[in-house]
């Protein structure tokens, strides 16, 4: 493993649901504690780190059609919940001592800055952990799409998709006894195969811009600090 990181720039996705514990929703204050603690590690060994968090354990907006709700109004009801999830993560960060800014795609003047690409990029040179919430700041799009979007727009060398699993695999590891794991994919591969770890607007607009990505599993504690120093582990999803 590097001395120094591999990987200076990265944005990090994680999933709401990585925060909502053995009950599948909500914020367990343990996952959070869990979720604070290896982004620490990251960050005191020099990595500038934009992170962006999903809100499926407040609000799924492709669910909507179950409550009667319209596709794009159950979206934004979406992005509010990672703004909720934001803000919990902003608070647990710095109370570990970390210096953070909540950005959003939508105008929260209260309780955030509004995304700025040249005021985001500071932040980072500054070692400030960037929060960048409310997804794109429009209906349709995931969060997985967002973090494309902003990892691409920050310069990042990588964006690191936090998942249940350690890699991308063929079919489903959880389902399958025989599914086989890449360790190096390409994005036409990932998206001709149809898997499903990132949407196909996420890796194609990583292909189109070059920019790699890395499928790990984030419950191991000290996976991301492994990946950001260079260790061979997850998927590397690249041209």
């Amino acid at each position: 493993m590097a001395a120094e990181p591999v990987y200076k720039r990265v944005v990090l996705k994680i999933s709401g649901e990585i925060l909502a514990g053995e009950r599948g929703f909500g914020i367990d204050s343990q996952r959070l504690q869990f979720v604070t603690d290896q982004i620490k590690e990251a960050v005191d060994a020099g990595v500038q780190i934009g992170l962006v968090i999903g809100g499926g354990n407040i609000h799924r907006g492709e669910t909507s059609s179950l409550t009667n709700l319209d596709r794009a109004t159950g979206d934004y009801m979406g992005m509010l919940a990672t703004v909720i999830n934001s803000l919990a993560l902003q608070s647990a960060l710095e109370k570990r001592g970390m210096t953070t800014r909540v950005m959003t795609a939508l105008r929260i003047q209260a309780v955030a800055e509004s995304y700025i690409r040249r005021r985001a990029i500071r932040h980072l040179e500054k070692g400030r952990v960037v929060i960048m919430a409310a997804g794109t700041g429009n209906p349709y799009f995931t969060t997985d799409t967002a973090a494309a979007l902003r990892g691409i727009e920050t310069d990042a060398d990588v964006i690191l998709k936090a998942t249940k699993v350690d890699g991308i695999y063929d079919t489903d590891p959880l389902t399958s006894k025989n599914a086989v794991k890449y360790d190096q994919i390409s994005y036409d591969e990932a998206i001709g195969k149809n898997l499903k770890v990132m949407d196909a607007t996420a890796f194609t607009l990583c292909r189109d811009n070059r920019m790699p990505i890395l499928v790990f599993r984030f419950a191991d504690a000290g996976n991301l600090k492994k990946v950001v120093m260079g260790e061979k582990i997850g998927t590397l999803v690249t041209t």
